[in-house]
């Protein structure tokens, strides 16, 4: 009884996944494509138009990876206010964290305003590149003389245009594996860094040329550690409801606390990871991290109202 249970529930999700995909493809981009001829009339329609499609199928995922599939997201660390323009800094091991953060923007009241660096190829994936490149996401070839012009552009039209911002860069450039831990320790060790045992090191380039750009639109920079109390999962997992539970742990600078000049810069980003590999070797082992938990449930409700009418829970509870 409970094999079939089982087997039920991952056919479910697969199910949930796969019409997911759909909606994405015949539903949200046709209507992401069509809402361009009114950029020559108002832009901030077709902003709107675009963040509802994002908050839509993203809220779609949150929805069916905790409520359908029933994956715990348990979420410590400080408070952070509701809404506001934040740099997401996150560890990088799996595409799931990439769910897990959807999970987090939803308790922040910014799903809508996700944006990630990303790489160049995928804009030409359909559905979900298509998706990212109309939503004004960062692609990047991690050729910095290549990359910065089209950086630059992309942080001007968010300052000019007042655009909220909840972005995401993955300084380590690539996701954690045995043997890219290894040669991150050698990288680290030739000069004269912290060796890390639990993340990569950092790529500060484009997190140094983020703060200096938008730091007149940014509010705070949210340190994430993500970790998987079990085995390392994989995004068909999540779909295929075989995650039992994600961790996430938040750590909030203000802008205004941040260093202002480049060479600072980049060592704030060094210490940033030297810490966040101290914290991650210790989940290692406790399999949690330590602080008072957020809300760890999502609401079906909200899905079908704006963020900014749904009233974005901050409330705490004990560990």
């Amino acid at each position: 009884m409970w094999f079939e249970v089982r087997m039920l529930r991952q056919l479910l999700g697969l199910t949930t996944g796969f019409i997911s995909f759909v909606y994405l493809v015949l539903v949200l981009n046709p209507i992401q494509m069509m809402s361009l001829p009114l950029l020559a009339i108002s832009r901030s329609a077709v902003r709107a138009i675009n963040r509802w499609c994002a908050r839509s199928i993203w809220g779609l995922w949150v929805l069916m990876a905790e409520r359908q599939n029933g994956i715990r997201v348990r979420v410590t660390g400080d408070a952070v206010p509701p809404r506001e323009n934040a740099l997401l800094l996150p560890n990088h091991q799996s595409m799931v964290d990439v769910m897990a953060l959807l999970c987090l923007a939803w308790r922040c009241g910014r799903l809508g305003d996700l944006k990630f660096f990303v790489k160049d190829v995928v804009k030409w994936f359909p559905g979900f590149g298509w998706g990212m490149w109309l939503l004004d996401c960062i692609f990047v070839k991690r050729d910095w003389d290549r990359d910065r012009a089209g950086v630059r552009r992309l942080f001007d039209r968010y300052k000019r245009q007042n655009i909220p911002v909840f972005l995401v860069t993955f300084l380590e450039g690539t996701r954690r594996t045995p043997a890219k831990q290894e040669r991150a320790r050698v990288f680290a060790r030739e000069r004269g860094l912290p060796e890390p045992t639990s993340t990569l090191v950092p790529r500060t380039k484009g997190f140094v040329a983020t703060m200096i750009g938008m730091r007149s639109h940014l509010d705070a920079v949210y340190d994430i550690d993500i970790g998987y109390p079990g085995r390392l999962p994989t995004l068909m997992d999540a779909f295929r409801a075989r995650i039992e539970s994600v961790e996430l742990h938040v750590r909030r600078t203000p802008i205004a606390d941040l260093p202002t000049g480049e060479e600072e810069l980049t060592r704030w980003a060094h210490e940033c990871f030297r810490a966040k590999d101290e914290r991650m070797a210790r989940f290692a082992s406790d399999r949690r991290f330590a602080g008072e938990t957020w809300p760890d449930r999502v609401r079906l409700l909200d899905w079908f109202v704006s963020e900014a009418m749904s009233g974005v829970r901050t409330e705490r509870r004990g560990v």
